[in-house]
């Protein structure tokens, strides 16, 4: 099964090395598409949670890697869903062009994997339309109240998202991995502002936090950033 529940109305959709998430809130909210070759997957998904692909009324985008934005047009065009982005992503993606970037994050283990999943490259996809550009600290009418949050480091653009439900679900996008504990994501284009985006997430209250790469933490999340990366 490609879809799991995490709690009542929020699901990971299991795309292999990487996650999306759909909120089910009367409408459907999709964190994140994917590769492109996962848009089938991403749709049996939504059957599977008993919906249809024409209920998703929202996309939102963390960033502009293939990962996350790579099946973006493909689900446009499946749902004629607008899509909302950080505008130095959004360029991007409007033109499918990702330029090569990111470097490992610090220790063996993540330069090994940087290397297998990431690599020194750029990539290219399908280019798509952005409707809505957001901005650090607005507050979309989507699901009950989200918070866009502007967390760059691994790239300019990236936003994470903090959801009003349940004390607070913090989509993390890849500002932090969940694979063998809480940590570092695999790469980064500035680590040091990365470190900035992590400790402006520590500052937050939220009891659970969804990664595009782990699984979730559906408890205490906030805490465990605090510990690791807060002051």
């Amino acid at each position: 099964m490609s879809v799991k529940q995490i709690v009542p109305g929020l699901y990971t959709i299991l795309l292999g090395p990487v996650n999306a998430f759909l909120i089910d809130s009367d409408e459907l909210t999709l964190i994140d598409t994917g590769y492109a070759k996962n848009t089938e997957k991403i749709m049996k998904a939504v059957q599977a949670i008993g919906r249809q692909p024409a209920d998703i009324r929202h996309i939102l985008i963390t960033h502009c890697h293939p990962d996350h934005a790579g099946g973006l047009a493909a689900i446009k065009r499946s749902t004629n869903a607008p899509a909302y982005m950080h505008p130095a992503d959004a360029a991007i993606v409007r033109t499918g062009k990702v330029p090569p970037h990111l470097k490992p994050a610090p220790g063996f283990i993540n330069n090994i994997l940087f290397r297998i999943f990431i690599g020194f490259g750029g990539a290219e996809y399908e280019a798509a339309d952005v409707e809505y550009e957001i901005q650090d600290g607005d507050e979309l009418a989507i699901a009950g109240g989200i918070q866009a949050i502007h967390v760059p480091g691994h790239c300019a653009g990236q936003l994470a998202f903090l959801w009003k439900e349940y004390n607070g679900v913090l989509f993390a996008a890849d500002t932090a991995s969940n694979m063998m504990g809480l940590g570092w994501g695999l790469g980064y284009e500035d680590l040091e502002e990365s470190k900035r985006s992590l400790l402006k997430i520590s500052a937050l209250d939220f009891d659970i936090a969804c990664f595009a790469h782990g699984k979730s933490i559906i408890q205490g999340a906030s805490a465990k950033f605090k510990q690791k990366w807060g002051t």
